[in-house]
């Protein structure tokens, strides 16, 4: 048995190997060592509990979910990022049942806090990118944003009905889309 692990990255993407063939029970510093073909003493040089692993996971899940395309005109335009988006959350919740309902629900239990708080942060990472699409399209009518009015805000209206058509498992955007055109062009 090998003693110790080629990388936190290696143990990452073991344990979503994991949940793809398994679900998400099947994660455990145990479990994860064993598919790892190492001792779990050498899963908790890089994670200090179940906890820490778990949601080191879900962290990696949502990365692999959200991976930047290789085409960046994705970001270029509103609808072209939208349409890429609802893609990858189709991807995800095939490639991974359950997880945008179940990780914040079942895996915030045994660290609240930090279930929240890499959930949070992942959320703001996506809308940042969206209003920062929202503000270089252009596309967007140059009186689209206002004070009262602004990227951030629309951005935010966007990302809730996404969060919205994900909970509902809806991956079609045009709603969304009609949305967009009627607001910004």
């Amino acid at each position: 048995m090998n003693t110790v692990v080629t990388s936190k990255e290696e143990i990452l993407k073991t344990s979503r190997e994991l949940i793809r063939e398994q679900g998400w029970s099947a994660v455990s510093i145990r479990s994860v060592a064993a598919s790892c073909g190492v001792s779990v003493g050498s899963i908790y040089n890089y994670f200090d509990s179940k906890a820490a692993l778990v949601g080191a996971t879900v962290e990696s899940v949502w990365c692999e979910i959200f991976h930047r395309p290789e085409d960046g005109a994705v970001f270029q335009d509103t609808q072209a990022c939208i349409i890429w988006m609802y893609g990858r959350m189709e991807y995800g919740c095939k490639q991974y049942p359950g997880f945008f309902t179940l990780h914040s629900l079942g895996f915030m239990r045994e660290d609240k806090s930090d279930g929240r708080r890499r959930m949070q942060q992942t959320w703001q990472h996506i809308l940042e990118g969206l209003c920062s699409v929202l503000k270089r399209d252009r596309n967007v009518r140059p009186d689209a944003f206002t004070e009262h009015f602004t990227a951030e805000q629309f951005a935010d209206v966007l990302f809730s009905l996404m969060l919205s058509a994900l909970l509902r498992q809806d991956y079609d955007p045009s709603a969304v889309l009609e949305i967009v055109r009627r607001t910004l062009y």
